[in-house]
């Protein structure tokens, strides 16, 4: 309280997801991430922890300290799924191009493809 008025505070929505979730979700150990950027020297430090409920998805918490302080994102299920839709796009691109360049140096030794029927 401050010259007679009365500070109300309210519970952040990262809080609020949280305090929801905790209890009633499989929830993973925090992670704690510690990373200096190459380009600026500049450290920060993320915490992960993800918590599943059986209804609702995947909720992804994160926490950001930096010089400019703390940050804190509650990530919902939807955008849990968009995340890990993306890795696996990646992934699997990666994977494409990295058959595609093993056949061509494999054709490039001289390698015939030969597509004979199996033996059962």
């Amino acid at each position: 309280m401050t010259n007679g008025q009365v500070e109300t505070q309210t519970i952040s929505k990262y809080d609020r997801t949280y305090g929801g979730l905790h209890d009633i979700s499989l929830t993973t150990k925090p992670s704690t991430v510690k990373n200096v950027q190459t380009l600026t020297g500049k450290s920060e430090t993320f915490v992960v922890q993800t918590l599943r409920h059986e209804e609702l998805g995947d909720f992804i918490f994160i926490e950001c300290m930096d010089e400019n302080g703390l940050t804190r994102l509650a990530l919902p299920p939807k955008v849990a799924a968009a995340i890990a839709s993306q890795r696996d796009s990646l992934t699997k691109r990666r994977r494409s191009i990295s058959s595609k360049a093993v056949m061509r140096r494999r054709m490039d030794e001289g390698w015939v493809p030969t597509f004979k029927k199996r033996k059962a």
